[in-house]
């Protein structure tokens, strides 16, 4: 399949991190590692949030959704991963390879809107605190979580029907690690310019939008906490919005250099580096910056250990 015929690809093999042994097994228990953190972090959050009633709020009625996003996000890839750090032929079926696709594009695109959702929730508790609970009813939330994952199944959808509508023939080897867009269409049989531009427009939606509507939350809670005349309640509020901040960096700041670079032809090693951070280490991250640095999550915690 790795020749130059004109058949259509039935299988797809990745070129993988590394192809030297040692590093592979390296490699092999650092991931091994990533994942089981990522799997614990994040059903531990999900856990303490359904067990202790101090949680049943919206923050983390959406950092809830989030963890379970992560947790999907690192599934549909790590486990592959490890696999291949211990065979030869890394492989990937045309099926297999949709599939993780639109998996993928799926809760990252629901990721994206999940952390707009929880900028509009904080600023809501800092800008207008007294009419919080009026304003962010059990409803609200509801809505504004189904809303993420409508919108990330949307973008799934213009993604994947863009970039499986391509043909591929003949060419089949992919410069990667799992499937997503811009490695597959790499190996396109025909102009990918169109599905590019596509790609490129969704993103501009489905990234920079909710990125703009964060940035805005921000600065109408940078000029709040600034007219504060309590230390302590301006130490509070950036509290409450340092985990969330942190995270929006993290995720935002390596997909948007993945997805948001029309006509990148070439993927490199740090394409693979990139990809790494916002498909493993990312996930992992996340439970332990909002364990660390939030309060409520740190006291549900010796709750439920101290029984």
């Amino acid at each position: 399949m790795g020749e130059e015929n004109q058949t259509h690809v039935t299988e797809f093999i990745f070129l993988g991190l590394s192809q030297d042994p040692q590093t592979q097994a390296l490699l092999f228990f650092l991931f091994l590692i990533i994942y089981l953190l990522t799997v614990l972090g994040n059903l531990l959050i999900t856990g303490l949030i359904h067990k202790d009633p101090r949680l049943h709020m919206p923050m983390y009625f959406f950092l809830s959704n989030l963890s379970f996003a992560d947790l999907c996000f690192s599934t549909t890839t790590v486990p592959q991963v490890l696999v291949h750090f211990l065979v030869k032929r890394k492989t990937i079926s045309f099926a297999g390879c949709s599939l993780q696709m639109v998996v993928l594009l799926l809760v990252g695109s629901t990721e994206c809107a999940l952390l707009a959702a929880m900028s509009y929730d904080r600023y809501v508790a800092v800008c207008k605190p007294l009419h919080y609970s009026t304003i962010m009813t059990h409803w609200v939330c509801v809505q504004l979580a189904t809303g993420s994952w409508a919108s990330g199944a949307f973008a799934s959808l213009v993604d994947t029907i863009f970039t499986l509508r391509l043909p591929y023939q003949g060419k089949n080897i992919i410069n990667h690690f799992f499937c997503e867009p811009p490695a597959l269409l790499r190996l396109a049989s025909a102009d990918t310019y169109s599905t590019e531009m596509a790609i490129f427009a969704m993103g501009v939606v489905i990234l920079l939008a909710p990125v703009t509507l964060i940035l805005v939350s921000y600065w109408h809670i940078i000029s709040t906490v600034i007219q504060m005349q309590s230390g302590e309640g301006r130490l509070k509020a950036f509290s409450t919005c340092g985990s969330h901040l942190i995270v929006v960096v993290l995720f935002y700041g390596s997909a948007i250099f993945a997805y948001m670079r029309p006509n990148s032809k070439i993927m490199n090693e740090r394409d693979k580096i990139i990809s790494v951070f916002y498909s493993a280490v990312t996930p992992m991250l996340n439970p332990i910056i909002y364990s660390l640095r939030n309060k409520d999550v740190k006291g549900a915690l010796r709750r439920v250990t101290a029984k």
